[in-house]
């Protein structure tokens, strides 16, 4: 979550994981659109989505869709402990998820 508001580069904004300021539903609204998303485009791989989300309205916007290992990706391996780049070679290989 950059913690800086929308206008600010992600690039020059602070990042915190997990997520400190959205709600259960808000959450679960832009993992379910993420899905959504990544299915719609037949993304295999690593993949993230940077939204626009209004907390008082719960309208978002999609401000961008990467299909492919960027900074954010080292971000969010570095604080998950998930090891992104790994999988999505093995997947890029065609090895399945288990």
């Amino acid at each position: 979550e950059n913690v800086d508001p929308l206008g600010i580069h992600t690039g020059e904004s602070i990042v915190v994981a997990p997520s400190q300021t959205l709600s259960n539903h808000e959450y679960n609204l832009l993992r379910t659109t993420a899905i959504k998303v990544i299915r719609h485009f037949g993304v295999v791989g690593e993949c993230n989505i940077q939204y626009a989300l209004n907390p008082h309205s719960e309208e978002y916007y999609i401000i961008e869709v990467n299909a492919r290992l960027s900074r954010s990706s080292a971000l969010a391996s570095k604080a998950t402990g998930y090891p992104l780049a790994y999988v999505a070679a093995k997947l890029a290989l065609g090895t399945p998820l288990p």
